[in-house]
């Protein structure tokens, strides 16, 4: 990634304090703060994606969930041969 953005956010004074002092404990250096709070964007990003993913599908049968994985799988892999074999 070499395009970043400066971020100006709040946060309360007891979590900065835990925060700074965890990245502390690990060996983390001040500009460790950053990549720690994008990387924890991004599995919330993640978490919540995947959460509505569950409740999107929290009606459909485990079996028609199965076969639909597998088709796309089988999709993919069949892409990826495609690729392969035309590079």
């Amino acid at each position: 990634m070499t395009d970043f953005v400066r971020w100006t956010i709040k946060v309360s004074k007891e979590t900065d304090l835990s925060l700074r002092s965890y990245l502390g404990t690990q060996g983390m250096k001040k500009g460790d703060l950053s990549k720690f709070v994008e990387e924890a964007v991004r599995w919330r990003v993640l978490d919540q994606l995947v959460q509505s993913i569950k409740d999107r599908n929290s009606d459909v049968p485990p079996e028609e969930l199965e076969a639909q994985i597998d088709e796309a799988e089988r999709a993919v892999r069949a892409e990826k041969r495609k690729t392969a074999d035309a590079g």
